[in-house]
């Protein structure tokens, strides 16, 4: 048995194989106007994770039909709404304000006028 040589032909292909190879590929089919394209919209990130979560979640709307759109949408918005919800009710100090009055009812600011 025998093998071929390595050779200036068999290196690389020529710019006539080249041709002859792209006109038989077949045709780069245009996209259908019907089908969802991708935004190409960049999300970036915040540092806290649930708001990132949130983000990464409208990447979705590039999978849908513009009518599938306004569900992730909501979705999206209640979640971020739900995150601030949840920094106002996290526990600390309370806001300052006026002291009570020992024995008595809170203090006013205004009680003192001259």
């Amino acid at each position: 048995m025998s093998y071929p040589m390595p050779g200036p032909e068999s290196e690389a292909p020529s710019d006539d194989d080249r041709v002859q190879a792209e006109a038989a590929a077949p045709p780069a089919q245009a996209p259908d106007p019907d089908e969802p394209r991708p935004l190409g919209v960049a999300r970036t990130a915040t540092g806290h994770a649930e708001v990132d979560a949130q983000l990464e979640r409208l990447g979705d709307v590039d999978h849908l039909a513009t009518d599938g759109h306004i569900e992730v949408y909501e979705d999206v918005h209640a979640g971020l709404r739900d995150t601030l919800t949840a920094l106002d009710a996290r526990q600390g100090p309370p806001p300052p304000g006026p002291r009570p009055i020992p024995g008595g009812a809170p203090a006013r600011p205004y009680d003192h006028r001259s």
